[in-house]
């Protein structure tokens, strides 16, 4: 038994109950310097409408991660698959909510502005630099264990007054110009720039 697990590749515990999406992190090079490029949610779709985010959206049944934020982006932006260029995947975010978010990295490629109106309002970018420089301001949620009616207390130490744990979840805001950039899309941004940051500064300690 145990020879046949040298192959095993380790998962998430109850992997198979988290909702899993994907973003992309969308890179513009423009005359100014690199770009990236945000969305406006359509005030028209239930999910939070009006609300600032990458291209992106739920895996399709089996799909890969890399297979859905393509195909994502290119219904939301109307481009070709071909004008995305995936630089890396970058890392995982996994909400207290059961949720987990993959995002990449991508540059776009002869893209000039089309979005589609079902799912999008606008579409806009702030410069790279501004993410680089700039600290976002963080808030924190208190998260608590609440367990549900009928848990059975008499099985566990202490029983009502076990001492569950708390902890907090991290809340990020980019406040740009008149844009507010926060909460999921903004903790992808701000951990983008960490890896960002890493490897320019491993870039210039190879010069």
């Amino acid at each position: 038994m145990f020879d046949k697990l040298i192959h095993h590749i380790p998962e998430i515990i109850d992997w198979e109950k988290y909702r899993q999406t994907v973003v992309l992190i969308p890179i513009l090079e423009t005359k100014q310097g690199y770009e990236v490029l945000f969305e406006v949610r359509s005030h028209n779709i239930s999910s939070q409408p009006g609300e600032i985010c990458f291209p992106g959206g739920k895996l399709d049944g089996h799909e890969s991660p890399l297979a859905a934020i393509i195909r994502e982006t290119t219904e939301e932006l109307l481009i070709s698959a071909d004008d995305i260029e995936i630089i890396c995947p970058m890392n995982t975010c996994v909400s207290p909510y059961q949720l987990l978010v993959h995002s990449y990295l991508g540059r776009l490629n002869h893209y000039y502005g089309s979005f589609s109106k079902d799912e999008v309002a606008e579409v806009f970018s702030v410069p790279l630099d501004y993410f680089m420089t700039t600290k976002p301001e963080s808030y924190f949620h208190k998260i608590y264990m609440q367990p549900e009616e009928g848990f059975p207390y008499h099985l566990i130490p202490g029983g009502e007054k076990y001492p569950w744990h708390s902890g907090e979840y991290e809340v990020n805001f980019y406040q740009y110009e008149e844009r507010i950039i926060w909460g999921i899309t903004a903790k992808i941004m701000k951990a983008a720039v960490a890896v960002l940051k890493n490897a320019r500064e491993n870039a210039e300690d190879e010069e």
